[in-house]
């Protein structure tokens, strides 16, 4: 069976990387971007290979309908869809809130949340009638405690990974899976986005995080990569609504421990109460 992968943000960084290894891994692909030139120019880095095919879709996913008809066309032009990778994302206005600019900020929830949630919408019916697939969303920096001068960047992913666990749970009985990987900092277009900014805008911490990724790297493609493909295959089976790390958790071990997976809260958002920190005067 010709299994195919859809990825967003195909065209630079970590999109493409996981692009090329999935090719590797023997998935057909569909490759999104804004730039046509671009997505064809990673596809013909790819070795060749007999039986695997690569559709092209051009979509911008700060414009709704650009979204909604890239819905349509992954229907009209794939005979399948068995892994969907929601990876494209943008940082959106960097600084103060109060001084961010709120159309641009908005931009960044259409990017970062709206756009890889209609995309949930219309695969989802395809993927039950298929019988079953893998959705795979990268987190980012905010999604799990808060990022100052990254409001609509944190804000989105927070959301995501919240969609994400919940729509994991609506969707296990037909066979679908839904996680979220967090990559960690690599040296990327957006990282190197927060150099730029500065670090009067960024925040000092921000800055230096960044600093140190350029000079001595970061966070790796590849570990991202694996990880990817492992959510993708049935390996994974039973693996679902959690926020893994690329980067600190050990998840190849993770399927010889389902049961305490699948009844605890581990690797989820939660609040954290006073309970949890052995405070005694904030709980009844």
């Amino acid at each position: 069976m010709n299994r195919f992968a859809l990825i967003t943000g195909a065209s630079r960084g970590l999109g493409a990387f996981l692009a090329s290894h999935f090719w590797s891994a023997g998935y057909s692909l569909c490759l999104v971007g804004r730039d046509l030139e671009a997505l064809k120019s990673i596809a013909l880095s790819f070795p060749k290979k007999n039986g695997a095919e690569v559709v092209f879709l051009v979509a911008d996913m700060a414009d709704v309908s650009s979204v909604s008809s890239l819905c349509s066309e992954i229907r009209s032009r794939l005979p399948r869809l068995d892994v969907l990778i929601n990876n494209a994302a943008i940082h959106g206005p960097i600084g103060s809130f109060w001084v961010n600019d709120l159309t641009a900020w908005r931009q960044a929830i259409q990017v970062d949340l709206l756009a890889p949630i209609e995309l949930c919408h219309a695969i989802v019916p395809w993927m039950k009638v298929q019988g079953g697939g893998s959705i795979i969303n990268l987190s980012g920096g905010g999604a799990t405690a808060p990022r100052p001068n990254f409001s609509a960047y944190g804000t989105a992913k927070a959301g995501l990974v919240r969609f994400s666990e919940t729509l994991a749970e609506e969707v296990k009985i037909h066979n679908i899976r839904v996680n979220c990987i967090s990559p960690g900092a690599m040296q990327t277009a957006m990282l190197a986005e927060v150099l730029e900014k500065g670090k009067t805008a960024v925040g000092q911490r921000e800055f230096s995080i960044a600093s140190k990724v350029f000079q001595n790297g970061g966070a790796s493609m590849e570990s991202v990569v694996n990880l990817a493909l492992f959510l993708a295959s049935d390996e994974s089976n039973g693996i679902t609504g959690k926020l893994i790390s690329a980067v600190w958790d050990d998840w190849g071990n993770w399927p010889e421990h389902l049961d305490e997976l699948s009844s605890t809260d581990v690797y989820t958002l939660r609040r954290i109460a006073g309970r949890d920190r052995g405070f005694t005067w904030g709980d009844k």
